[in-house]
């Protein structure tokens, strides 16, 4: 038999076991406790992808009391974004990894996962994006900086404006109201970027501006590649700001992909994506503070002290001194973004942080596909998350986009950026409009581009 006939009848034959597969069990996974059933493994996960489609005339739907904007569309796959103290914003679009596959499984897998993520290509680059009269319009789109190597964490302290690449941290110098960056950025320290199994590198800066926080994802689910590849992975580095020097600062977090300082505190929390492939309601991503020097147990262990007996040999010191998250998330959400919110988002929203969830691709439902807030009392979550937008993964079983990065806007705006739609979202409270931005510097001149297009238009 020749190998494309092959390959066609062992795809239908997985497709139709896959399809057979029933639905996943409801369980109540949010909070300090989630239910963990036994862990399950099969010979494929269940793979669900709904199929993209345009938002055509529709858009996300938000609470009551809010609305939703497209404010930026055709762009480049937009992944996490960053508000400047002047109201730009700058959107860091690209596209990273070169793992190489290492199972047929994993063939078979990446096509499923490709077909509902976008055929755009990846920008490489920083857009900033102006609304220079604060009406909520953003009337200038132009490239900040480009020639970068799939950028997605962003950080500014001072007139310094701090880029994670997937290979490193770069400076860039920045004079508000600058709408081009005035040379190449400088390397202040190179990032684990061998294979890349997990390619994004979050970042977030302390308050006192010292030091930069760096979140790095694992080279694979589960230690498959073999522990040589893992020097370096699955960890948040602190990163002094001036020098480069670096250090360990939290362990064990199989994939923190996004970063944010609480106010008022200092605390690093982060959002992480956890392992797959031992069932679908293993194992939660979680929302937690990160305690300088703790292990959060990949790969030996997950949500504290479970172990995961895939991993030889196995470490029960490790095991044991794992800690517990502080809030999951759900299993599979694939949460990207995370943000603290203020009281200018509205009462409901007033204490606690936002958090972009990508979406599932091994499970059945699908979850995820929204943007939540984790409510905070005393400074810790407290309650269910709320949706704030949803939609994404529509009720027609349509894929109209996935959200990723969330920033909050402290005059009043949540910015969302959605990859798949190549769209940046912005949710406001209908009753206390935000106020017009402050002036912005003089700058070389630029030429506008059109308008953003309408609100729902991808």
């Amino acid at each position: 038999m020749n190998r494309p006939v092959f390959r066609v009848i062992a795809v239908s034959v997985l497709a139709t076991a896959l399809a057979a597969c029933g639905q996943a069990p409801q369980m109540h996974q949010y909070g300090n406790a989630p239910e963990l059933p036994a862990p399950h493994r099969g010979l494929m996960p269940d793979m669900t992808i709904a199929k993209p489609a345009t938002w055509g005339d529709r858009v996300p739907t938000v609470p009551d009391g809010y609305r939703i904007t497209a404010i930026a569309t055709d762009l480049a796959i937009p992944r996490q974004t960053l508000v400047l103290p002047n109201g730009d914003i700058l959107v860091a679009e690209g596209r990273g990894g070169s793992a190489p596959n290492l199972k047929p499984k994993d063939v078979i897998a990446g096509r499923i996962k490709a077909k509902g993520n976008t055929a755009v290509k990846g920008g490489n680059r920083l857009t900033l994006l102006r609304d220079a009269d604060g009406d909520g319009i953003y009337e200038l789109k132009t490239v900040f900086a480009d020639k970068l190597n799939a950028p997605y964490g962003l950080a500014l302290i001072g007139n310094a404006l701090y880029v994670a690449n997937q290979d490193a941290l770069v400076r860039f110098d920045y004079q508000p109201g600058q709408t081009r960056a005035s040379g190449a950025p400088v390397t202040l320290t190179t990032l684990p970027s061998a294979i890349n199994h997990h390619w994004t590198k979050s970042l977030a800066a302390s308050a006192d501006g010292r030091y930069l926080y760096v979140g790095i994802g694992s080279n694979s689910n589960i230690t498959e590649r073999g522990m040589a590849v893992e020097v370096d992975r699955a960890r948040v580095w602190q990163v002094d700001a001036a020098t480069g020097a670096h250090r360990d600062y939290a362990t064990g977090l199989r994939n923190p992909t996004a970063l944010a300082i609480q106010p008022g505190t200092g605390t690093v929390w982060a959002v992480v994506n956890e392992r797959d492939e031992i069932g679908p309601n293993l194992v939660p991503d979680y929302l937690t503070s990160v305690r300088d020097g703790g292990f959060y147990g990949w790969p030996y262990s997950y949500w504290g002290k479970h172990p995961d007996r895939r991993v030889m040999p196995q470490d029960p010191a490790k095991v044991a001194s794992a800690l517990v998250p502080d809030y999951a998330l759900g299993s599979h959400v694939a949460a990207l973004g995370v943000a603290f919110s203020s009281p200018a988002m509205g009462a409901r929203f007033a204490d606690g942080v936002f958090v972009g969830e990508h979406g599932s691709w091994n499970r059945n439902p699908p979850v995820g596909y929204k943007v939540v807030f984790v409510p905070f009392r005393d400074g810790r979550p407290a309650g269910d998350p709320i949706d704030v937008a949803t939609g994404f993964h529509g009720d027609d079983g349509l894929t109209r986009g996935r959200p990723v990065g969330v920033t909050l806007d402290p005059r009043g705006a949540l910015i969302v950026a959605d990859d798949l739609a190549n769209t940046i979202w912005r949710i406001t409270p209908n009753a206390a409009p935000a106020a017009p931005a402050a002036p912005a510097a003089p700058a070389a001149p630029v030429a506008p581009v059109a308008p953003a297009a309408p609100a729902g238009t991808p």
